[in-house]
């Protein structure tokens, strides 16, 4: 079947971003925050015990806003996403922005309502039908406003936000927006490319010298905003620790961890487990060298393509064929999972095409009011797309099973976000080594899935090393580029144990998860999210129904701690390693099958 690589955004707001459906709906939501602010102005718990009915009014109305910023949002956000160096969408997303400030106080003084009611009065509540089913995410909230200052400060820090730590997001953006490098390919023609493109040939460009050539210019091209960058950065971290010390977090991961429903514990007995294992990656990237014909491994080739290898080289996959192995590789474990790819490919929630001024990177966002999703991405041909487009599908599949529950129930956080989409990956890369006719067919593709426990044991663990560090400088002061600079090719030294020959210190003015303004540390979360998924799905393959059993855990994301789903739906310890060991454990089975299989072509 032949499936279109440009989303459809019209089915959401007809016309684009002067829609009148969009400013239509932008006018209601203001209207929407005008009567929820009005109402819990005005509540009064008293009157409303025992049945509680405009407390219930408030949930919902609250809900319904949420859902509608979201749909309002990710409309500005995907037409952004696709043509991000165009100017006239930059009002639209800052009366988004504006929307999500208005909103703000409202919200606390709705969760200071939840905080006035005495525990007994609000286990009572919580057990009414209206209330129970967001009973999580009520207490949460309950618990959260004790933080909260008085209702004149936050508002000030509400709309400060827009000018700081979301304004310094954006500006970001820009910077990003207005770089490109220069290179000559293996035929000797010039070629200028976007910051977002040479991104990509760094990940996948099949020329080992091209790809070093690309990777140099790259790391000087970030480096001629450093300046920039830095500023941007300081600021960012600077308004992100004065907001967690006003709202009286002891240290800057204490937010992160409240945020991911995570304890520090476990964090820790990750990262240890982590630590322990990285020395596995040694011999696979010596042996990984010698396949890719090179002296030494620099960031650039971490996950290169292996392109040739004895007489197979691989053929460039088609959009089309990568849907078909995605739908078809779903349907063995889950009927209700292929049948959602399927609707995503036909119904076209997909922007998939390559070409200039695409924002790099790639996402999932719900569509709450028409209950969809739209993927964004940038599909280039290369093995590991298929595994690419399916980790975002399991992004929408998880939100996909939330639709007929509450918006509370959908807010599930990135750690248990990224083992849905981590699960759907793992089915198509082990489906696709599982049909490799040769054993360098199986080689390449082995090669191609390594690409993700590298990134999580080395490459995030790098990010969350730097951050760390950096967060705890930025509190004595402004860190400066030179610095943030020796910071990163530290952090990198050390997660990667000396396997990168060579490094890409600017890599913290390159990588966009940096510099965004909703979520602090966007990276152990993904580590997290590999790891569980890993023992998600050793566990699918031991269910009589796994489906069930899977939609059930993915029901339960937003309604417990990530320690307590682990222990109902898994009956794991996540404070403990050895779960976290298993899931290591079948990254050494695949290095040592890939050593093993390798041997034939190194001899």
């Amino acid at each position: 079947m032949k499936y279109a690589l440009n989303w459809d955004l019209d089915s959401i707001f007809k016309g684009g971003i002067h829609s009148p459906e969009l400013a239509a709906k932008l006018e209601l939501l203001k209207q929407q925050i005008s009567d929820f602010k009005q109402g819990v102005s005005a509540y009064e718990a008293n009157s409303d015990a025992p049945e509680y009915a405009e407390l219930a009014k408030l949930t919902d109305l609250y809900q319904t806003i949420l859902a509608g910023h979201l749909t309002a949002g990710l409309f500005v956000g995907a037409l952004y996403s696709a043509d991000f160096t165009n100017s006239v969408y930059r009002p639209y997303l800052s009366k988004v922005e504006n929307l999500e400030v208005e909103l703000n106080e409202p919200a606390n003084g709705y969760a200071k309502i939840l905080a006035g009611f005495s525990d007994a009065e609000f286990a009572k509540i919580i057990e009414l039908p209206q209330f129970a089913i967001v009973g999580f995410t009520l207490n949460e909230k309950r618990k959260s406003a004790q933080r909260l200052l008085d209702d004149v400060t936050e508002s000030i820090i509400d709309k400060l936000r827009t000018d700081g730590l979301s304004a310094w997001s954006s500006h970001y953006d820009t910077i990003a927006g207005t770089l490109s490098l220069t290179y000559t390919d293996e035929n000797g023609a010039e070629q200028t490319i976007s910051a977002g493109q040479a991104l990509n040939q760094i990940d996948g460009y099949p020329d080992s010298k091209i790809r070093k050539t690309i990777m140099a210019a790259y790391e000087k091209m970030w480096g001629s905003a450093e300046n920039l960058a830095a500023d941007t950065l300081n600021h960012i971290a600077g308004a992100r620790l004065t907001e967690q010390a006003a709202h009286g977090y002891k240290d800057h991961l204490e937010q992160p961890l409240e945020l991911n429903r995570m304890s520090r514990a476990t964090l820790e007995t990750m990262w240890k487990v982590v630590d322990a294992n990285k020395g596995m990656f040694k011999p696979y990237f010596a042996r990984k060298a010698q396949l890719l014909g090179i002296d030494e491994i620099g960031w650039q080739d971490q996950v290169a393509p292996i392109t040739k290898l004895g007489d197979y080289t691989p053929t460039e996959l088609s959009y089309d064929d990568a849907a078909e192995i995605i739908i078809d590789n779903f349907g063995r474990f889950s009927p209700k999972m292929a049948a959602f790819a399927q609707n995503a490919f036909e119904k076209q929630w997909i922007e998939a095409e390559d070409r200039p001024g695409k924002m790099p990177g790639g996402w999932m966002e719900s569509v709450p009011d028409i209950k969809e999703s739209r993927i964004f991405l940038t599909f280039t041909g290369s093995v590991n797309d298929a595994a690419t487009i399916a980790h975002e599908l399991g992004h929408g599949f998880h939100s996909s099973v939330l639709t007929d529950l509450p918006e509370f129930r959908d807010q599930y956080s990135m750690n248990v976000a990224e083992t849905a989409s981590t699960f759907a990956e793992l089915i198509v890369n082990d489906a696709s080594v599982a049909a490799a006719k040769t054993d360098a067919a199986k080689i390449v593709l082995i090669d191609a899935k390594m690409s993700n426990p590298v990134a999580m044991f080395l490459n995030i663990h790098a990010r969350f090393e730097f951050e760390d560090s950096f967060y705890k400088e930025r509190k004595d002061g402004y860190v400066t580029a030179e610095r943030l600079n020796e910071l990163m090719d530290q952090a990198q030294e050390d997660a990667f144990g000396g396997i990168l020959a060579v490094r890409h210190p600017h890599f913290w003015a390159s990588k966009l998860h940096f510099y965004g303004d909703s979520v602090p540390f966007y990276n152990f979360p993904y580590t997290f999210g590999y790891l569980f998924s890993a023992g998600v799905y050793a566990w699918a393959q031991a269910q009589d129904n796994f489906e069930e059993a899977y939609v059930a855990l993915l029901r339960d994301t937003a309604a417990m701690s990530a320690e307590d789903l682990a222990q109902k739906h898994l009956g794991v310890d996540l404070t403990k390693p050895d779960f976290w060991q298993a899931g290591a454990d079948l990254v050494k089975k695949d290095i040592d099958e890939y050593i093993a299989l390798s041997e034939q072509f190194v001899k």
